[in-house]
């Protein structure tokens, strides 16, 4: 069951969300609301939700930033973004810590129940990351968990490297990259490359973005490079990949 915290700063649509939604029939139980990132930051300490339904602007703490505070904490827990503003940079920071889905308000209740349902085919799976970019299956040392979740909170950094990945995790660089080579048959910077290859396909095949836009979100400052890695690993150019998928 999906334990689901609501932060948003307007009563009414957070009591809303809260009444309004059928929970038990998606297999949720809400275990918490707040009205601010703060009280949110809070609330998610206490009790550790599995999924995050959080409002953009609000007072004393935004919801990106309540995002980037628990992503720090090492939160695992999935994030849906409402948001008044249809712009890409509310869209790209929130999928920078991570967020698996945004919604525009005034939102539709289906569409809430959408995202949920596309949150819970992520939670169903054990690790769906290991499955799709095809890592040898078993336990794996901590170092390794320590790197996956990583990656998948800090991929759309630019900046990533192994250096910044072994300190996190209190490392040296050579056993890091060693120990992940072992367990996955990847180097570290090459599972990043597919994880963030992945996640640009998922983006691309939304079509509510631009190339550009979507090379960005997944750590690519330079289109060109982000075009040519995305070819060689899937055989076509993003905006081939886009249109294919229209």
């Amino acid at each position: 069951m999906l334990k689901v915290l609501i932060v948003d700063d307007e009563t009414v649509v957070r009591r809303g969300i809260v009444l309004g939604m059928d929970w038990a029939a998606m297999d949720c139980v809400v275990v918490g609301e707040a009205a601010n990132g703060e009280e949110g930051l809070a609330a998610a300490e206490r009790y550790n939700p599995s999924l995050i339904i959080t409002d953009v602007r609000m007072p004393r703490m935004d919801g990106i930033e309540m995002m980037r505070r628990l992503r720090e904490r090492d939160c695992t827990a999935h994030f849906i973004v409402l948001t008044a503003y249809d712009e890409f940079d509310y869209a790209r920071s929130a999928l920078r810590y991570g967020a698996a889905d945004y919604l525009l308000k005034p939102f539709r209740d289906q569409d809430l129940i959408a995202a949920i349902a596309r949150v819970r085919e992520k939670e169903g799976a054990a690790r769906p990351a290991e499955d799709t970019l095809l890592l040898p299956k078993g336990d794996k040392s901590k170092y390794v968990l320590q790197t996956l979740n990583y990656i998948a909170a800090h991929y759309a950094d630019a900046d990533i490297n192994i250096a910044t990945i072994a300190r996190h995790i209190g490392i040296s660089e050579g056993h890091l990259s060693h120990v992940f080579k072992k367990e996955t048959n990847y180097t570290a910077l090459g599972y990043l490359t597919q994880y963030r290859i992945h996640t640009a396909r998922k983006l691309l095949a939304d079509c509510r973005y631009k190339v550009y836009e979507v090379a960005e979100m997944v750590g690519y400052r330079d289109v060109a490079y982000f075009g040519s890695t995305f070819k060689k690993l899937t055989g076509m150019s993003p905006s081939e990949y886009q249109d294919r998928c229209r």
